[in-house]
């Protein structure tokens, strides 16, 4: 347990809290995969401490009290249970080596990792949602089977470069962010694009691009109020599952 360790406690069960209400979040939208994928974050305070989702639990059923807190050496230090090892050869390394990447969701959407099966740059830009991803995005082109060991994880991480969303060939995505807020947000709106570009495609008729300079300032316009609105969809996704007498947050 972290007793006798300098930890901010409310601000750790705070982000705990809305981890959890993200993975609930994801289920119900569909983005989960049986017990597969993971989200983690910085500890608040601790550069060389993450919290990340268990093995074995669903993430319609994860709660804030579940998620366990582990350091770069694959010690939990907090929660029981283990992290899948995958989540943590590829979570450690990215918040050990991408220091701006305080918060790493990965999952196998079903539209994104369709995109990231097929030939040639996964997003086009072609609708307006597609824009708040425009210059963000990069290519993990070297599918390299599981993550087993702390060799893929440190290429995993030291792939992402400046991005933000990697979509990881054959394999599924990774969204990175400076808060969970920023992370939600991303995700959501990745799965929505790439689902309405899946639609686009499917009528086989040529997809309509967005010309450059448009492209990039509505990006710009996108930019501009990313924080606010990233802060009032996570908080929209908290009211509605208590709405519904969720216990995410026990």
């Amino acid at each position: 347990m972290l007793t006798n360790l300098d930890l901010d406690q409310n601000a750790l069960n705070e982000m705990k809290t809305d981890l959890a209400a993200c993975f609930r979040a994801a289920a119900d939208f569909g983005l989960s995969e049986g017990i597969c994928n993971h989200f983690s974050s910085v500890v608040p305070g601790r550069e060389d401490l993450f919290i990340v989702n268990p093995f074995g639990l669903a993430f319609s059923e994860i709660r804030a009290s579940d998620l366990l807190v582990c350091d770069f050496d694959n010690n939990v230090l907090q929660g029981d249970g283990v992290p899948e090892d995958t989540a943590f050869f590829i979570h450690s390394r990215i918040h050990k080596r991408v220091p701006r990447a305080r918060v790493a969701f990965h999952t196998h959407m079903p539209y994104a990792t369709a995109l990231s099966m097929v030939e040639g740059a996964p997003l086009k830009w072609t609708c307006q949602n597609a824009l708040r991803f425009y210059g963000r995005t990069l290519v993990d082109e070297n599918y390299n089977g599981l993550a087993l060991d702390g060799s893929e994880g440190d290429r995993i991480a030291d792939c992402i470069g400046e991005a933000e969303i990697v979509f990881m060939r054959n394999h599924g995505v990774m969204v990175i962010g400076e808060t969970v807020a920023d992370a939600w947000d991303d995700l959501y709106y990745l799965e929505r694009t790439c689902e309405v570009q899946t639609i686009a495609e499917s009528t086989g008729r040529a997809l309509l691009e967005v010309p450059s300079a448009v492209a990039e300032e509505t990006y710009r316009q996108f930019r501009l109020g990313s924080k606010l609105g990233a802060e009032h969809h996570l908080k929209s996704i908290k009211r509605r599952l208590d709405s519904t007498g969720s216990d995410y947050g026990a």
